[in-house]
């Protein structure tokens, strides 16, 4: 089902790219491009709830829809830490050890399907603790700013997106340790 209201939604988080990318070339001031970076963020972001629960909810779950989640949020993140990146808010050896482990354990789970064995790397609570401190860092340090006159959105995103790389390390380690004794049964 590919035009069902969580589909959609899912859709939504691709399109959000380019809008977040663009708050950063409007003609505003630097302040004014992190708030609407950030808006634009959170909102997309929380599709990514919204769409499962509907999904649920509506009885419109489908394979499509369970293949584009899980990539419209890697697009997303991605894109937001290479912005992050370009503005020197986050170190570069995060956004690769982020974006690298998308890429390996997204390749992982693909070629476990072809074997038939992608139980094996179903989704785990590390893989979703990690998406949330993701989630929750990357709109701090879109802000940059002080947050209810004290709350240091830069330090703390700091802190959650180095919180949510050694998760992500950690979850791929989970993962990969899941395939391995799949991956020696098909060597033999």
């Amino acid at each position: 089902m590919f035009l069902t209201v969580p589909t959609l939604l899912t859709w939504t988080r691709i399109v959000a790219i380019p809008l977040i990318v663009g708050a950063y070339y409007l003609p505003v001031e630097m302040e004014r491009a992190n708030q609407i970076a950030t808006l634009l963020f959170v909102v997309f972001a929380l599709t990514d709830w919204l769409d499962g629960y509907l999904a649920r909810r509506l009885n419109q779950a489908s394979a499509f829809g369970a293949f584009l989640d899980p990539v419209a949020d890697k697009f997303l993140v991605s894109a937001s830490l290479l912005v992050l990146v370009h503005l020197q808010r986050v170190d570069v050896f995060v956004a690769l050890i982020i974006i690298g482990r998308e890429i390996a354990i997204s390749s992982l789970r693909e070629w476990m399907a072809q074997i038939g064995a992608s139980r094996s790397v179903a989704v785990h609570m590390l893989g979703k603790l990690k998406t949330t401190f993701q989630m929750v860092a990357i709109p701090f340090l879109l802000f940059d700013a002080t947050l209810f006159g004290s709350i240091d959105t830069r330090r703390w995103g700091h802190g959650l997106i180095w919180v949510a790389a050694v998760l992500t390390v950690w979850s791929m380690v989970y993962y990969l340790r899941r395939a391995v004794p799949e991956i020696r049964a098909r060597a033999k």
